[in-house]
């Protein structure tokens, strides 16, 4: 055991030395992960309470998701989109026709996704809308996330992923999440896009009013304007739902997906939108080398097919609605609020309970892997594929921690 914990510390240790400290892990060094399961160097075993920010919805090397990338990789990995490759166009098609739009401009990471529906809502204003040369708008919201570019980071009001990296780029305008007469207000003739979480999950799972997505889509209906949605956590089953705005009611005019798409084995992300918004994109004026690779188009397919059959929003829903009635049913000093969308929990703590990443910490020593977020935050999201005896066993440690 000695032996073990010398090599944790050297793995730490190198982590300290040689890398940018752009992170703050816990101190869990992990060599292995099989559905809801990671285990470290040690040997012990954890519940993964994170699932990677929703990237492992299907779970860790979930086995038929590997399989068609041991078999890709084997085949064909990278073409570059100067050539094409026979996996791209088919699992275009599927995905588009699962997720209900015409096309697909499939990217690697969720913050390329983002840029893509900002390049499209912005060439679509000034091509199709006719709003004037470099006047485009694009209204967006507090404690918003969206991923780490100069561009994105320039409309967030997070200081620690805003401070230091300006000057930034014109064209956004920040409103408070869920304030329809905000939207109201700010809608202009010059506004291309409203671009919104359906769920905020880097803010701490923050679901907005009933009444706030179906708003939303009746002001860009009114004002001509496109709605596009940022379901890089919340689609693809986290909340229940394969997009979670559509459990508004309402359909997104563009929508960001990533993350789960590959089950996390590979990164993969997408922008998916009707013809009347795609058709602003031609040949040279925006692409990705890797964007739609075959070893991406495999993954991702293998992944949508095991989030399909396996029915992993419907076990989100379920599974989301009892867990989160167990934990709120806590009496614990320390919960302030609660908030759940699926299988995804916000458990706010009292600013006196000294911070939620103690009790992220002692969670870990108990086997059960979470995070901190904004401070007085604990996030609750494990792979899809959990059982409700896993969780009820997750449940008893959360107890003994917060109670």
């Amino acid at each position: 055991m000695e032996q073990s914990a010398t090599k944790s510390a050297e793995l730490i240790e190198l982590e300290a030395r040689f890398t940018a400290h752009n992170y703050k892990p816990l101190d869990a060094v992990l060599t292995r992960g099989e559905g809801i399961w990671v285990y470290d160097v040690e040997g012990n075993r954890y519940l993964d309470f994170l699932a990677a920010y929703s990237a492992v919805n299907q779970g860790h090397n979930h086995p038929r998701i590997v399989a068609a990338l041991i078999e890709q990789v084997q085949r064909l990995s990278l073409t570059s989109r100067a050539f094409r490759n026979d996996r791209f166009g088919p699992f275009c098609r599927k995905l588009a026709g699962l997720l209900g739009y015409d096309k697909v401009l499939m990217m690697n990471t969720g913050a390329e996704a983002v840029e893509t529906a900002i390049k499209a809502a912005r060439k679509w204003g000034y091509t199709v809308k006719g709003i004037p040369a470099d006047q485009a708008e694009i209204l967006v919201f507090t404690n918003n996330f969206h991923g780490r570019t100069t561009t994105i980071v320039g409309f967030s009001t997070d200081p620690d992923a805003r401070d230091g990296y300006g000057p930034f780029a014109p064209g956004f305008t920040v409103l408070p999440y869920g304030d329809l007469d905000a939207v109201r207000t700010a809608m202009s003739p010059r506004v291309a896009a409203v671009l919104v979480e359906p769920v905020q999950g880097e803010a701490g799972v923050i679901v907005p009013p009933a009444e706030f997505l179906p708003g939303l889509r009746a002001l860009c209906d009114e004002h001509g304007a496109l709605l596009l949605c940022d379901e890089i956590q919340s689609g693809l089953g986290r909340t229940g739902h394969l997009l979670a705005h559509r459990a508004s009611g309402i359909r997104a005019d563009g929508v960001a997906i990533g993350k789960a798409l590959s089950g996390g084995v590979y990164p993969v992300s997408a922008f998916l939108a009707d013809d009347a918004v795609m058709q602003v994109f031609h040949p040279g004026q925006h692409g990705s080398t890797y964007g739609g690779n075959p070893l991406a188009c495999a993954a991702a397919d293998a992944a949508l097919d095991v989030l399909v059959e396996e029915d992993l929003c419907r076990r989100s829903r379920e599974l989301g609605a009892w867990f989160a009635e167990r934990i709120r049913a806590l009496q614990s000093p320390h919960i302030r609020e609660v908030r759940d969308a699926g299988l995804w929990l916000g458990v706010e703590l009292h600013p006196a309970a000294g911070g939620a990443r103690r009790f992220c910490e002692a969670l870990m020593q108990r086997g059960l892997l979470c995070k901190e977020t904004h401070t007085h935050t604990i996030r609750f999201a494990p792979p899809l594929v959990i059982q409700r005896e896993e969780l009820d066993w997750a449940f008893q440690h959360i107890a003994a921690v917060l109670g």
